[in-house]
């Protein structure tokens, strides 16, 4: 089974489905709101499947890239333990190399 699109291709439409879903999960906080928009994401996907035409697939992408832009949340979610999160290095060990390294020093 031959596909016409080259493996760059499956991950940008991947990506650029992945965005979309994470992009509603901003807007919508509760998986049960969230639920019924990700379905109509993945039916708009699956519609524009079978389109072989790499003109109108650049047509298409333009447009979905455009309308993920006026959609973007302004301050999204960002899990409290990953960089930028709430908990982001609060509790973070302390070094294990000495602070001050007094034999470094005493060689100068």
């Amino acid at each position: 089974m031959s596909s016409t699109f080259s493996g760059a291709h499956r991950l940008y439409v991947k990506s650029l489905y992945k965005r979309f879903l994470v992009n509603e999960l901003n807007w919508a906080i509760r998986r049960d709101a969230w639920r019924p928009r990700a379905i109509a994401i993945r039916a708009e996907f699956e519609r524009n499947r079978n389109v072989k035409d790499p003109r109108a697939l650049a047509e298409i992408f333009a447009k979905a890239e455009a309308q993920l832009a006026d959609k973007l949340h302004p301050d999204p979610y960002i899990p409290a333990m990953m960089p930028g999160g709430t908990k982001w290095e609060r509790n973070r060990p302390p070094p294990t190399s000495p602070i001050f390294d007094h034999e470094a020093e005493a060689h100068h």
